[in-house]
């Protein structure tokens, strides 16, 4: 665990428990993954970058590096960047972790 990560994640206000749940789901799905902080964010990563969370004041960003790889069949995912995509999650709720694993997963291929 990184503890810049760790200290973003904790001034993290009220979104400060969906990070850590994304936190955790991440090392529970990709055990080999990595902690950075690149760019004012927490940045996981395998063999190279494959996600981000971001902390705004009414969500939280779950950002995803070469996202063609995900399947997103329920069009989830906004952005219009040539590579990258993001989800915002409001609240707990929000939070899918089956869908999230199969996208950890496919992001780390």
């Amino acid at each position: 665990m990184n503890q810049q990560v760790t200290d973003y994640i904790e001034k993290a206000g009220e979104q400060k428990e969906i990070m850590q749940a994304i936190r955790q789901l991440i090392h529970e799905t990709v055990p080999h993954a990595t902690e950075e902080f690149k760019w004012g964010r927490p940045v996981f990563r395998s063999q190279k970058d494959f996600a981000y969370l971001k902390s705004a004041k009414a969500y939280v960003s779950l950002g995803f590096f070469d996202y063609h790889k995900l399947s997103d069949t329920h069009n989830l995912l906004q952005g219009t960047g040539k590579d990258m995509r993001h989800v915002k999650l409001k609240s707990m709720a929000d939070l899918n972790s089956q869908l999230l694993q199969e996208w950890f997963k496919a992001a780390t291929v």
